[in-house]
């Protein structure tokens, strides 16, 4: 391809897909609306990374190093697309400064947002300052602090993390599994127990969805080694009595009401669809399915196919993804767009 491939976001897939085609020679154009590469991995501070259990500014970091330093790879930053017209092989896409690009092909990495607890008052976020997020916590691990309660810093004793807070909610509209949560509670449990021995961890759960391999390295493991303990729980609310957190609910097995004190309680969001999807489904041309991700066109006609021809679309941006799964797609679909594969209709469900 002559023209360069336009690359729209630059997380994980995003800076897969660049390095990709520069790995045979392909020029690209890595545009990323943040001041900085990395996507949600470094610019929400994510510490360890799953499954490999590397530091995400180590990992990811060496990934941004790989694209920025590349000369067949054009980086432009605080950027993003204001029109996209044209056919396979000869778009052309403005720019925010007014400035065009000539491109061969377009392929969206343009991620998710994380879920936002404010949508969950009931269970504390917001109203109590020792209700947390998993991205919060990460942070703590990543600062160097450690797991603290940010309310005075002292080190917590008992810490519950809530599962599916943002996902298989359909009183919130959120009708889809998050496909990462579980076993990033997991890990995260294994750490805090690694730091504060002394500390209980508690799971609240519906269901435990480590798929694959994550069951035994991370499900079984966090109990088996780490003695964090699984409640199989509907949670009504989390309250305070002025010193501890208070979650109330219903223990699902035994089927009972129970009440728990805790000093942290860490709500593990989900993954919701990119804010900015409408506005890039009409820029770009490209179809959403129901809940608001970019629609995925078959797989067997041509890997991260959308339903334009000649744009292609890679890792969260279609729905909840892991990293690992998101740089397998950022690499097939540049190798797709670069091969200039036909897409067919993708089925908007």
């Amino acid at each position: 391809m002559n023209k360069p491939v336009l690359i729209l976001g630059g997380g994980p897939a995003g800076l897969t897909a660049a390095h990709a085609l520069a790995s045979i020679g392909q020029k690209s154009v890595l545009v990323e609306k943040e001041d900085r590469l990395g996507g949600a991995p470094i610019l929400s501070g994510y510490a360890r990374l799953v499954p490999s259990r590397e530091w995400a500014k180590d990992a990811i970091g060496g990934m941004v190093e790989r694209v920025a330093g590349n000369g067949l790879v054009d980086v432009r930053t605080s950027m993003t697309v204001k029109e996209f017209s044209g056919e396979p092989g000869n778009f052309t896409a403005k720019l925010a400064d007014d400035s065009t690009i000539e491109a061969g092909a377009a392929v969206l990495c343009t991620g998710f947002t994380h879920f936002d607890s404010v949508s969950k008052p009931e269970w504390g976020f917001g109203t109590y300052p020792d209700v947390v997020t998993t991205t919060q916590v990460e942070q703590m691990f990543s600062s160097g602090q450690g797991v603290r309660c940010p309310s005075d810093g002292r080190k917590p004793k008992r810490v519950a993390i809530l599962l599916c807070v943002g996902s298989r909610d359909r009183q919130i509209g959120r009708e889809w599994c998050s496909k990462v949560c579980c076993t990033v509670s997991c890990n995260i449990a294994m750490e805090i127990r690694e730091e504060l021995p002394d500390c209980h961890v508690y799971i609240y759960y519906m269901d435990i969805r480590t798929f694959g391999l994550y069951e035994d390295l991370y499900y079984w493991k966090s109990q088996e080694e780490f003695k964090v303990k699984y409640i199989k729980a509907r949670i009504a609310e989390v309250t305070s009595d002025g010193e501890k957190l208070i979650v109330k609910g219903e223990d699902t097995l035994v089927k009972r009401p129970i009440t728990i004190p805790f000093d942290l309680v860490v709500h593990a969001i989900g993954m919701d669809p990119n804010v900015d999807n409408m506005l890039l489904s009409s820029i770009f041309g490209v179809e959403l399915q129901k809940h608001g991700h970019i629609a995925r066109a078959s797989t067997y006609s041509a890997m991260g196919a959308t339903s334009r021809p000649g744009v292609f679309v890679a890792g969260a941006a279609t729905g909840p993804e892991t990293i690992d799964d998101s740089i397998a797609q950022g690499q097939g679909a540049a190798m797709a767009a670069l091969a200039g594969a036909p897409a067919v209709k993708a089925a908007a469900e």
